[in-house]
């Protein structure tokens, strides 16, 4: 493992440092001494933020003679994401969640509460993973969580007072993993490198025959054959292998993977490690989103424990020439960086824009050499099959989903947290152990995903029946259902990349027309916008978000249109026809040359 980021300290936003420049030469020298041969300006324009709170005109004009990019470049790079600046900051910079979920909480009623303060940069961001023990938000990178009234009132005060961020009380940075349900994976806890070890015992070949017939699909949601993947990239011939474990979890909603990195490092870290075995990768990555930096020295932790026991790095359990090590990769706050094309793009340190396919990462991928990309439930469940064999695993499931899935639950529920339900598990099941038995609709998947509602509840959650990637939203008896297209709407607009137009331009129309809806101003008109916007998108935008943002509107209209048209109140055009606007739109895309 590189040492990049061993001084990785607390953001402390000290602007005064970030026009000295032999302190800035050393962090960039530092940086770009450790792995030359690999890109770093990404990493390096994160660590910088983190203890700068901005990227200084010097630190650019450093970086730019290090890495031989221009000065454009490197601020095309910084403009991509969220998290990165160059804008001089004011002591704290809290970023609130805007999910749907902490917006329920009254997270509007925070962002008033907090605005007024002078030195405070106040924003909204997208979900920050944290939706259990919402609201909740980032103060200068790190998470504040339960932003209730009393908190809010503590923590204006605390700004007020200049206190800096290491002085203020932990309790208000706790993030409590609640596991509600726990079943063979979250209770699995094997000694370091026995699960390695059986693998060894039974070679290669044997072990690719187990995960072939366990079945198991990738848990990111689209349920890919794991074993296809693992397969393709084994075949590959070229010398050099990467294999990257996608912890970039920015899926509104979504935060098993937090509770994964937490708890069960050792599980994620012998599953990649198993992976490189079995497929040849020399050099492995945890892609973190930015969100969960708390989560950093933790990780880091344990990685330097398998290290320590000959279980990551040179000949591996004696084996020679099992060579392969895990370094940590930062995010810095884009979305579109969870898929997987376009997170190879940010650990090449270029902007995370999804690359055309084919061909495929498992092919070209990193630095254009073959690339095994899965998620962190995935290889926790290399962990869990590797453990009880293939057959338990597989029986575990139903219909051709094997094995079991982590689900965050949020919302208007009484025990948000995680559930470890075998795949198959009927939606009313979880919402019986949740204590959310009176909901009137679920959103599973994110806003990407599917809108049940309370008559389709018996639909079992499982890749041949209702996918999810891991996020169950339960919406409330008391709650507007438009609130889920208005927020999604707002959602997609904010991290779409700005690649192509159908999808830049159109995700800000989208989200215009739903919030004019949504406070009483909209018409027919709108509605017509809104499903020839969302008819363009879906054939021609450049990636899936692009593809998808119109799916909470066509859902609801679908299900439940009275709820949206219900809230028309201007009448400036023709009416909306949602038959007619499809079919014209499916005719153009039919002319497309």
């Amino acid at each position: 493992m590189t040492t990049m980021w061993r001084n990785l300290p607390l953001p402390t936003h000290a602007p005064r440092r970030a026009t000295d420049e032999a302190y800035l030469a050393s962090v960039v020298s530092d940086l770009a001494s450790v792995r030359p041969e690999q890109p770093w300006l990404l990493q390096a324009l994160i660590r910088l933020q983190l203890e700068l709170g901005w990227l200084s005109p010097q630190a650019l004009d450093l970086l730019s003679k290090a890495s031989g990019q221009s000065q454009g470049e490197i601020r095309g790079v910084i403009d991509f994401y969220g998290f990165l600046t160059t804008q001089p900051p004011k002591a704290y910079r809290l970023l609130l969640s805007n999910n749907l979920t902490d917006q329920w909480l009254g997270q509007g009623n925070n962002f008033d509460r907090l605005s007024s303060l002078n030195n405070l940069d106040l924003a909204y961001t997208s979900c920050t993973g944290l939706c259990d023990q919402g609201p909740a938000g980032l103060i200068n990178g790190l998470p504040l969580t339960r932003l209730n009234d009393q908190r809010c009132q503590q923590v204006a005060e605390t700004i007020q007072a200049s206190v800096p961020v290491s002085d203020w009380p932990g309790e208000w940075f706790q993030v409590t993993e609640t596991i509600q349900q726990s079943g063979p994976l979250l209770e699995l806890r094997p000694k370091p490198g026995e699960l390695l070890a059986s693998c060894l015992a039974m070679g290669v070949e044997a072990f690719m025959a187990e995960l072939k017939t366990s079945g198991l699909q990738g848990r990111g949601g689209a349920g890919f054959s794991t074993w296809k993947k693992w397969d393709s990239c084994r075949s590959e011939t070229a010398p050099t292998k990467y294999l990257v474990c996608n912890a970039d979890e920015g899926e509104p909603g979504t935060f098993k993977d937090r509770l994964l990195l937490a708890e069960y490092a050792d599980l994620l870290i012998a599953g990649m490690t198993i992976g490189a075995w079995a497929t040849g990768a020399n050099q492995g990555f945890i892609y973190l989103r930015g969100e969960y930096l708390f989560l950093f020295s933790s990780l880091r932790a344990a990685l330097k424990r398998h290290q320590t026991a000959g279980l990551l790095g040179q000949n591996i359990l004696g084996v020679a020439g099992f060579d392969f090590d895990i370094d940590i990769h930062l995010g810095a706050g884009a979305y579109v960086c969870g898929e997987e094309s376009a997170l190879i793009e940010s650990l090449e340190s270029k902007r995370g824009i999804p690359r055309l396919r084919p061909p495929y990462p498992i092919s070209r991928g990193y630095l254009n050499q073959p690339t095994l990309v899965n998620n962190v439930e995935t290889f926790c469940a290399i962990s869990h099959l590797v453990s009880g064999g293939a057959a338990a695993f597989k029986n575990l499931g139903h219909e051709g989903s094997a094995g079991t899935k982590l689900h965050s639950v949020s919302g208007d529920c009484a025990k948000p947290g995680i559930y470890e339900c075998a795949l198959g598990t009927p939606v009313s099941d979880l919402l019986t152990l949740a204590g959310a038995e009176t909901a009137k609709a679920v959103q599973v998947g994110g806003p990407s995903g599917q809108l049940i509602l309370a008559g389709d509840f018996d639909t079992r959650l499982s890749f041949t029946s209702l996918s999810s990637g891991g996020s169950i939203m339960v919406v409330g008896p008391q709650r507007d259902l438009f609130d889920l297209p208005a927020n999604f709407g707002a959602f997609f607009a904010q991290e779409s990349c700005g690649f192509c137009t159908p999808c830049r331009v159109g995700s800000q129309l989208i989200s215009g027309a739903l919030g004019r809806i949504k406070s009483g101003q909209g018409s027919g008109r709108d509605l017509e916008t809104i499903t020839e916007l969302v008819q363009l998108n879906t054939y021609a935008s450049h990636c899936g978000l692009g593809h998808t943002l119109g799916h909470p509107f066509q859902q609801l209209m679908a299900l439940q249109p009275g709820a949206i048209t219900g809230k028309l109140t201007a009448d400036d055009g023709p009416r909306f026809s949602l038959q007619a606007a499809t079919d014209e739109a499916r005719e153009l895309a039919g002319n497309r040359p």
